[in-house]
Parts: structure tokens; C-alpha cells; sequence
């Protein structure tokens, strides 16, 4: 029997045409994602479901998904679905990532043109009879400096287009390394010589807690007098209010935003002020865009239905059905290698070196190479995948290598990742063990054996008398158990390591604690997501 798709939003014919060219059958009805009860009642039909924004995939919903197999998103945005239900259901959940990078860089650019050039305000005076032509006047983008904070996929563009327009462009992203930064004609610098510096601020991260008010009040007070601010990522990125007042004041000669902290928004701070110029999220809403992600979505998802080849899959590896029996502890090992890493290293990455020993080198290793990579860029860019993490590190710059070998130890195989940075070299091992759950087994060369928790610990310290009482009394003094605890060290008197599995989130506080009884050299609380 033909797969069954149902098409629940506004999705290009041509798309639709897609599913029918490769023998699926397709419901095509663009309006009953926002229905939830009559999607309820017929979702119980359909092998896979193709939607953009509207319709909601929630846990409630899948419960009566009997037979789906598949939800392709036409577009980059998840939130209308909830993943970890799909992935206990055994639904994968796809997007297209790539589809609509270029259309928001544009918009971006437009939008910089839009507020050096007063153009909304331009056009509703003129259209309103009036001949104000002293009262607009702007300023030339011609030589004028562009600092970019996010400098990936879209903020790389940006800065590509901005470099057309003779702009002198300075770019802030920790994860930029030189090299790559020279090859795109870009300087590298911090945040703070950004501030100082830049004629426009354009934003192209994702928001993170590492990100959320990265233009806060302090920050926006830093920047050049008649700085111009533009917004095409995400609404949280800059606290709107301090942009608004510094505005007012005169500091910030504009700013252009097509995103928001809160969404739909019906009433912001920006709202009304001169030379501020807002859209309603029209980043990726171009024909082109729209067409692109539709078309995509289609064929990944006729690519699944038919084949079992999974692309841009957000909640597993990029395998076949039968490699993914065998691979599946490995994967989750692979990232968890990478999880480590990634959330230990805090500068620009120029290599990842990963060793594949005894049945780990027989796997599909690119799918295992992903599942690194992934691990590692997850800690700046949550929104990544196993498919989309390799293209992100090659327009990084960050060099990958993979080296495969025989059985060498007691383990009948284990994968180690070192990662090279501007500033150090760090390293990790793991291995399967027989009960299908992932250990580390070596950290910096240190031999250990760690199980992986959803909450770690990670100290060094010197090997001296009286460490493990200290950090057992500290955790206990800030509420944390300990359920499970790995030591490690080089030699006697040397360098030593420690790694817990905790019950509870580290909070600050602990880490702030431990730091400051003067025993350990390095704390870090790390999270991993298990399952």
C-alpha cells in the first residue's frame, strides 16, 4: 500500500505535485491546521504529515497518530511541534534549514537601507500630500562600518552582501575563527570593540541564555553615538526598552526590527518612535523562500516514506533503519562526546580530530561524525542537526578529520574526539559497554569511568588529601546528591580530575562556591540530554 501524506498547510502545489510524481498518495487541505479537533479525528490515517506554522503538533494530538511516521516542517522553526513526544512516539520530525537563509540576510540588508535612508517615514509624508525634503535626510552605507554579531549562516551572507556595498565590516562571533574570518573579508573582533566601532548592529544568532539581551541597557549604552540597530533574528536579543529610551535620547539614531520579544506584537516599546522601522517577521517570506522549503520538505519526506533515507531529521541520525538498530547507542555516545566538549570550549574552534577504534571504525561513520559535530555546535547553536552540523563547521572554517584503526585496547572499540581551539587542545573517550549505555573513559589522557547523566560535574584540582570531602561537603551544602562519582589522575601529586552525576541542575551558586574554596582549578556544570 502507497505511503498516505497529509498536507494540513498553505504548501506549494508544485509540492504537493511532488508526493503524487513519487506514488504517495497526498490530502491536500491547507486550512485544517487550524482546526484541532477534525485533525484529531483523521490523523490516524496518514503516514506523514506536511506542515509550516500553523498547524500544531502537540503530544495530545500524536496520541491518535496511530500509523504517522514522518512531520516535515516546510521552514527552519520547530515550536509548533513537540519533539520529545514524536521522538517516545518513533516519529521523526524533519525541516528544512537551509531554504530561507538568503531571503532573511536580504531582509536585513533592505531593512539597514530602510532606516539610513528614512524610507517608511519618507513615503507616508509624501503620500500625505506633504514635500518634506529637508526633513529626511540620511545617511550613505558607502564606507560606513557594519558590525555583525553571529557571523553563520546568515549573519556570513550578510556580511558577503554588506562587503558588496563597500561597507567596512567587523564581526563578533566566538565560534569565527581567523582563518575563516580573513577568507570572508571580514575582521574578527570582541564585543566591545563592536560597540565601539560599528555605524549599523545587525544581530544573526540564536537566542540562548548565552545570547538573550546580548544588546542589553549596559551594552546599547557602549555603542557609537548615532548607531543604527537591526533585528532579522530573534525578539530577546536586545532589550527593546533600552533601545527605545536611548532612542529617545538621541544616542541610537534607529533602529529596524522584524522581530520581537513577545510575538504577535501589538504593543512594543519601539512602536511609534521616529526612524524605527518594524515588520512583522518577514524574514523568510519571500516567493523564492516559500517555494524552496515547500519543495524541500516534499522530498525529504518522499525520500523517508519510500527509501528510509532521513534528512534534516531533528530527533535521530541520519542512517537507514538497519544501521540505526546497531548505531543507535553509538550516535548518542558520539554526541555525548561532543556535548562535552562543546560545552567546555569557549573560543573559535579550527579542528576536530576524531579516532574510531574496533567496531566503532565499522559503523557508518559519517553519520557518527555528524553525531560529534553536532554535540560540539549544539552548545553555541541549539537549533542543530546531525545534517545541517557539518555544513555549519565547513562555513566555520573548523577542519574535521577521521581516522579509523583496529581493535588497540580492552574495549572492543570507543571513539575519541580532540577538539583544537585558538587557545588549547582538548580531548575525550567513550565506549558502549555491554548494557547498551554510553561511558566516558579518558579525559585529557586521564583513564577514568564515568557514566553519562543528565546532570555533570567536571572539576580538576591538584592531587592533594582532602578534595573529595571538600566537593562532597559543598555539594551537600548547596542541595545536590551526588549519584555517581568518577575520579581520575596522570600520576600521584599531579593533575587530577573529577566527574559527577548529580540529581539535581548545578546552579551558579554551587559552581560560584566550589570556585571560591580555592581547592579546584576548573568547574564546570554540564547538561546532556539523555534517551
Amino acid at each position: 500500500m502507497a505511503p498516505k501524506v497529509l498536507v494540513s498547510d498553505k504548501l506549494s502545489e508544485t509540492a504537493v505535485q511532488i508526493f503524487r510524481d513519487r506514488g504517495i498518495e497526498v490530502d491536500f487541505e491547507p486550512s485544517l491546521g487550524k482546526d484541532k479537533e477534525k485533525l484529531a479525528e483523521v490523523i490516524g490515517k496518514y503516514d506523514g504529515l506536511a506542515i509550516r506554522s500553523a498547524t500544531k503538533v502537540t503530544a495530545k494530538l500524536l496520541e491518535g497518530a496511530t500509523n504517522l511516521k514522518v512531520v516535515g516542517r516546510a521552514g527552519i522553526g520547530t515550536d509548533n511541534v513537540d519533539k520529545e513526544a514524536a521522538s517516545k512516539k518513533g516519529v521523526i520530525v524533519m525541516n528544512t534549514p537551509f531554504g530561507n537563509m538568503i531571503t532573511t540576510a536580504e531582509h536585513a540588508i533592505a531593512l539597514m537601507f530602510a532606516v539610513a535612508r528614512q524610507i517608511p517615514e519618507a513615503d507616508a509624508s509624501t503620500q500625505a500630500g506633504k514635500w518634506e525634503k529637508s526633513k529626511f535626510m540620511g545617511v550613505e552605507l558607502t564606507g560606513k562600518t557594519l558590525g555583525v554579531i553571529g557571523a553563520g549562516n546568515i549573519g556570513g551572507i550578510v556580511c558577503d552582501r554588506a562587503r558588496g556595498l563597500k561597507m567596512k565590516v567587523v564581526a563578533y562571533d566566538p565560534y569565527l575563527g581567523e582563518e575563516k574570518a580573513a577568507n570572508m573579508g571580514v575582521e574578527k573582533v570582541e564585543l566591545e570593540e563592536l560597540l565601539k566601532r560599528a555605524d549599523f548592529i545587525t544581530l544573526h544568532v540564536p537566542l540562548t541564555e548565552q545570547t538573550r539581551n546580548i544588546l542589553s541597557r549596559e551594552n546599547l549604552q557602549k555603542t557609537k553615538p548615532g548607531v543604527r540597530i537591526i533585528n532579522c533574528a530573534r525578539g530577546g536579543l536586545v532589550d527593546e526598552q533600552a533601545l527605545a529610551d536611548l532612542i529617545k535620547s538621541g544616542h541610537v539614531a534607529g533602529a529596524a526590527f522584524d522581530v520581537f520579544s513577545e510575538e504577535p506584537a501589538t504593543e512594543n516599546p519601539l512602536f511609534g518612535l521616529p526612524n524605527v522601522v518594524c515588520t512583522p517577521h518577514l524574514g523568510a517570506s519571500t516567493t523564492e523562500a516559500q517555494e524552496n522549503v515547500a519543495l524541500q520538505v516534499a522530498e525529504q519526506m518522499a525520500n523517508y516514506l519510500l527509501d528510509g533515507a532521513v534528512e534534516n531529521a531533528l530527533n535521530m541520525p541520519s542512517m537507514t533503519a538497519e544501521e540505526a538498530k546497531v548505531m543507535g547507542p553509538w550516535v548518542k555516545l558520539a554526541q555525548h562526546l561532543g556535548g562535552f566538549i562543546g560545552q567546555m570550549t569557549e573560543d573559535a574552534i579550527k579542528a576536530i580530530n576524531i579516532t574510531f577504534d574496533g567496531v566503532a571504525s565499522e559503523m557508518n561513520l559519517k553519520a557518527l561524525d555528524a553525531a560529534v559535530v553536532s554535540g560540539i555546535l549544539k552548545a553555541s547553536q541549539p537549533d542543530v542537526n546531525m545534517v545541517s552540523a557539518p555544513v555549519i563547521a565547513k562555513e566555520r572554517g573548523i577542519q574535521i578529520s577521521t581516522t579509523s584503526q583496529d581493535q588497540t585496547g580492552v574495549f572492543e572499540g570507543y571513539i575519541k574526539v580532540t577538539v583544537v581551539s585558538e587557545s588549547k587542545e582538548r580531548s575525550i573517550a567513550g565506549t558502549v559497554f555491554s548494557d547498551g549505555k554510553p561511558r566516558f573513559i579518558q579525559i585529557k589522557g586521564i583513564n577514568i569511568d564515568a557514566e553519562v547523566g543528565e546532570h555533570m560535574l567536571y572539576t580538576t584540582n591538584e592531587d592533594v588529601p582532602g578534595i573529595i570531602g571538600k566537593l562532597g561537603t559543598i555539594l551537600g551544602e548547596n542541595g545536590v546528591n551526588l549519584a555517581n562519582f568518577t575520579l581520575g589522575r596522570a600520576k600521584q601529586g599531579g593533575e587530577a580530575i573529577a566527574i559527577a552525576y548529580v540529581d539535581e541542575e548545578i546552579t551558579p551558586e554551587t559552581v560560584e562556591a566550589l570556585k571560591g574554596s580555592g581547592y579546584f582549578k576548573q568547574v564546570k556544570a554540564l547538561e546532556f540530554t539523555l534517551g
